[in-house]
């Protein structure tokens, strides 16, 4: 008779444990948000493709687009031209990313929604940055904010390569 009530007692609080996880996955599923970007990159650009990778494994539905009129696409969305990186991602919202700014970042300034910036920009292509990963090097790198007149605001400073992630 124990071992009976052992057992049921033990299925009893697998039962709970599976329902209680199964609860939290869903919980998290309608938590996400889908954020669409489209990322607008030349046909041979392997970094394009990582930073895409990196997009969409942090929240991102991140779809890739190759483009021989890329410097005519970042004109029509007002990047600044000393600025210019390889790929410019744009939201549903238009606001516009370019270079290899960590998903956390994005995300971030989608939440915010900033009237006076219309973007965010990574000139160069930083060592260690999300799609410029190389053995464990790492440049720290500053996030600019920029505006429809082309002005530029410090935004966020990665000084070491978690950063991106935390």
């Amino acid at each position: 008779m124990k071992i009976i009530q052992y057992t049921l007692s033990a299925m009893v609080l697998t039962l709970s444990f599976a329902l209680l996880s199964m609860m939290t996955v869903t919980d998290l599923k309608a938590e996400t948000v889908d954020m669409p970007l489209t990322v607008y990159k030349s046909a041979t650009c392997g970094c394009c493709v990582k930073w895409i990778d990196h997009a969409n494994d942090h929240g991102f539905t991140a779809k890739g687009i190759n483009s021989t009129q890329l410097n005519k696409l970042k004109d029509q969305h007002q990047v600044p031209a000393n600025y210019r990186s390889c790929h410019t991602a744009v939201s549903q919202d238009g606001y516009v990313f370019e270079g290899h700014i960590p998903a956390k970042y994005v995300q971030q300034f989608l939440k915010e929604q900033p009237d006076d910036y219309i973007g965010l920009v990574v000139p160069g292509m930083p060592v260690g940055s999300p799609g410029m990963e190389y053995m464990n090097k790492f440049s720290p790198y500053v996030i600019m904010a920029f505006d429809k007149e082309g002005k530029l605001t410090p935004y966020a400073e990665v000084n070491h390569f978690e950063a991106q992630f935390e």
